[in-house]
């Protein structure tokens, strides 16, 4: 089969691999649709010890199941594998299993015209969803996890809240519609690529502004959700957050310092940290897209998996979409 290989730090090769083989309680899954994120950003770049060349990355993926329970339908994958046994995975809790794995971090990954995934991760797909924007399931239940984690912190509803979003990438966009569909009171989202500050300001999302030319008040947020993750991004945080407020914590970026711990603890702001999801926020991530509740997807683009390479390279130079969809 042909996938797209990471070989090494800001590489990536298009070439022929051996096809997998589906065992025990696992399917065999033909890939339709692959977004590329974040944190294979991450990996490219050569800064995640986990994801260890030559391997196929890719976790955010759409196709038809080839064998299994579901053979022959539509399906989403939830790409993260757990135990199924500990505390965690019996609370409800996956994300938080100790024995977590993630297609496209050590297991092979969906950049590939074929993935192999466990039976239970496979999630049937109404014919009215696209491929494309059932590959958004993942990052999008990234998203709705941050969102459900801040709703309960906040001392007031999230619909009397004042919000401002860190990043305008594909999960900072995504946190921003599922709060705009929320009816937060004030949405601040920012973003310093041109490119994607265009885009954000033609959405007609909120406040969309380059933090190197312009700001919120600071003190002034109920919630800041950070999603970038870098030691920039967690000082403004700090500036932002009003006394009592949330700061919720998805990206990672970096682990240098920034955050304001001594204004944190003297006005009592909670810091939330977010892994990923649960199945609850699948299900709910499937539901919007399915309802096509995030209105129209301008800042979508899907381009063919045998010209991967360069869109790695598109994104590293801020020239790309919030979100690219690779086909095979």
């Amino acid at each position: 089969m042909k996938a797209l290989v990471f070989t090494g730090t800001e590489s990536m090769e298009y070439r022929d691999e051996p096809m997998p083989e589906a065992g025990d309680g696992e399917s065999l899954v033909k890939i339709l649709s692959a977004g590329i994120c974040g944190s294979d950003m991450h990996a490219w770049h050569g800064h995640d010890a986990r994801r260890v060349p030559p391997m196929v990355l890719g976790h955010e993926l759409a196709g038809v199941a080839e064998s299994g329970p579901l053979k022959g339908q539509r399906v989403a994958i939830n790409p993260m594998v757990t135990c199924l046994e500990c505390r965690d995975c019996r609370d409800g809790n996956p994300n938080l299993c100790q024995q977590r794995d993630l297609l496209g971090l050590v297991r092979a990954g969906g950049y590939a015209e074929y993935v192999v995934a466990p039976n239970r991760n496979l999630l049937a797909l109404p014919d009215t969803l696209s491929f494309e924007h059932a590959a958004l399931m993942e990052p999008l239940a990234v998203s709705v996890h941050a969102v459900r984690l801040a709703e309960r912190a906040l001392s007031r509803p999230i619909s009397e809240s004042n919000v401002t979003v860190l990043g305008g990438g594909a999960i900072g966009l995504l946190a921003a519609l599922v709060l705009k569909q929320k009816g937060v009171r004030e949405l601040h989202i920012a973003e310093t690529s041109p490119t994607r500050l265009k885009l954000l300001n033609s959405m007609d999302l909120g406040n969309c502004y380059d933090p190197r030319e312009s700001s919120p008040t600071d003190a002034h947020m109920d919630l800041v959700v950070d999603a970038v993750g870098s030691g920039l991004t967690r000082a403004a945080a700090s500036r932002l957050v009003r006394q009592g407020g949330v700061i919720s914590h998805i990206g990672l970026q970096d682990n240098a310092e920034g955050l304001d711990v001594r204004r944190i603890t003297l006005q009592e702001i909670i810091l939330l940290g977010n892994y990923t999801y649960n199945d609850e926020d699948c299900a709910t991530a499937l539901d919007l897209l399915n309802r096509n509740a995030l209105g129209d997807y301008p800042w979508l683009e899907c381009r063919p998996l045998s010209v991967g390479a360069q869109a790695f390279h598109d994104i590293d130079q801020g020239i790309a979409p919030p979100k690219i969809v690779l086909q095979p």
